[in-house]
């Protein structure tokens, strides 16, 4: 390459954003990472699992977080469409806003995934997730075996996930038969606005107060807000009495399984995901027909699926996250 063909090739790249040796190509794909927030434990760690897969693949990532600011993540994709990558990997913040974006996206031709959580009503290529349903089912299986009868609160995600909507079908569909036989009765739930802890602390508060403390079981849709609800209990001298589900494997929340104050914590390995996840969106930039499971309906059209197996995490089988390289020993064991 001549010198002067050298230096317009880095100025077209700079003038889009990219460093030069990081031009977009189907060889060497660059992947914009689109992230709810960083902040958050759980997405951290996807973030360098993802990378470190793309890497070995071929291809670069640019990441972004949108602070859990959703109006800041559109901006944020369309910020990465004008930088031409090759494909973006979204994990939406609200479900519901991607429509337009997402086709402008498709318009340049950049493959658009969903990581985790599904971007309705827009034109995706593919969907990555964990089994949400499933995910829920277990979370109230455990809890369901701790507790088998008694006077349950249902705990929910964000309403603008969708996630939130599968988990709940997984919750019922274990509790069904209970509910139906009149061992277990519902006496309340609601929605946790962003999965906020403080927000399922004085949800669970209220729900004390209002029940006189009458609460048997707790089905909490994540590691978040089952810490929310547990410190609730705890005011109440009722932590590790009372059952309560979570999801995600958090650090907290593996400790309060193995101090019993937690029953269970759905994991999902998340080297797992992340690394399918770089994998498939090489593959759709490449050309090449990644290996799907299932298809679900995001409101636009039936979207190629590739679901996981997650994982119910007890006082018996917490060590797994160990032995996988989740966390080392002294970190779940607080040294």
């Amino acid at each position: 390459m001549s010198v002067l063909k050298t230096i317009a090739c880095t100025v077209a790249a700079l003038a889009i954003g990219l460093p030069f040796a990081a031009q977009a190509s189907p060889e060497k794909p660059v992947i914009g990472f689109s992230i709810d927030d960083l902040r958050v434990e759980r997405w951290a760690r996807d973030r360098d699992f993802f990378i470190a897969a793309a890497k070995e693949l071929g291809a670069t990532v640019s990441v972004q977080s949108a602070d859990a600011n959703e109006e800041k993540q559109v901006r944020q994709i369309e910020n990465l469409i004008a930088q031409k990558v090759d494909a973006i990997v979204i994990v939406p913040m609200n479900s519901k806003v991607f429509g337009a974006v997402v086709a402008e996206a498709k318009k340049a031709k950049i493959k658009v995934l969903s990581y985790d959580r599904l971007i309705l009503n827009a034109d995706v290529d593919a969907y990555i997730s964990f089994d949400n349903e499933r995910v829920g089912y277990l979370q109230a299986e455990a809890v369901l075996k701790a507790k088998p009868e008694g006077r349950y609160f249902l705990l929910g995600g964000s309403p603008t996930d969708n996630n939130a909507k599968y988990l709940r079908m997984g919750q019922e569909k274990a509790l069904k038969a209970a509910v139906d036989s009149g061992k277990v009765k519902i006496v309340g739930s609601q929605w946790v606005k962003e999965w906020s802890p403080t927000e399922a602390l004085t949800i669970m508060e209220n729900v004390l107060t209002a029940n006189q403390n009458k609460i048997d079981a707790v089905v909490a849709s994540n590691d978040g807000t089952a810490g929310g609800a547990i410190q609730a209990l705890a005011a109440q001298g009722l932590a590790g009495k009372v059952p309560v589900s979570g999801q995600d494997a958090d650090l907290a929340a593996v400790k309060r399984v193995i101090a019993g104050t937690q029953t269970v914590t759905v994991y999902k390995p998340l080297k797992l995901i992340a690394t399918e996840a770089a994998k498939l969106t090489v593959q759709l930039v490449r050309g090449e027909k990644p290996s799907f499971n299932n298809k679900l309906d995001n409101g636009t059209k039936q979207v190629d699926t590739l679901l996981l197996t997650p994982v119910a995490l007890t006082k018996a089988n917490v060590n797994m996250v160990v032995d996988d390289g989740f966390y080392t020993k002294a970190q779940v064991e607080g040294k």
